[in-house]
């Protein structure tokens, strides 16, 4: 029987000192950064814009445009690697060339929809 939680024993002994290991990485961070709050470091800061103003701006939206198609090409390109991998196996060939041609196709449809659109003008 010791030998069946000679396993769990090991993982538990990795686990605290993981802890530990964060836990006084954090407490040294805690006793040697500088402490010195100021008006500015209290003040909100995002994107590198400095809170100037009123609390309401207005964003162009053909960032968030051009950001959306990008999230949907790069996760799209995802699907090639495994394509590539399956493709080069004997007996895929054919079929899986085929198949890419037509999920490369869907992608041209979608890249030609926004463009006919013009969402992909800058101006």
């Amino acid at each position: 029987m010791p030998d069946y939680f000679h396993g769990y024993s090991v993982v538990g002994l990795v686990a605290v000192v993981g802890v530990l290991f964060v836990a006084v990485a954090f407490g040294a961070g805690r006793l040697l950064r500088p402490v010195v709050p100021t008006r500015e470091k209290f003040l909100t800061y995002e994107c590198g814009v400095d809170p100037v103003g009123e609390d309401w701006a207005h964003t162009q939206v053909r960032y968030y445009v051009y950001a959306f198609l990008y999230v949907i090409f790069a996760v799209d390109s995802v699907f090639l690697f495994p394509w590539a991998t399956v493709f080069a196996a004997p007996g895929f060939g054919g079929i899986t060339l085929t198949e890419m041609f037509v999920f490369l196709g869907f992608l041209t449809v979608g890249l030609l929809y926004a463009w006919k659109k013009g969402v992909l003008e800058w101006t």
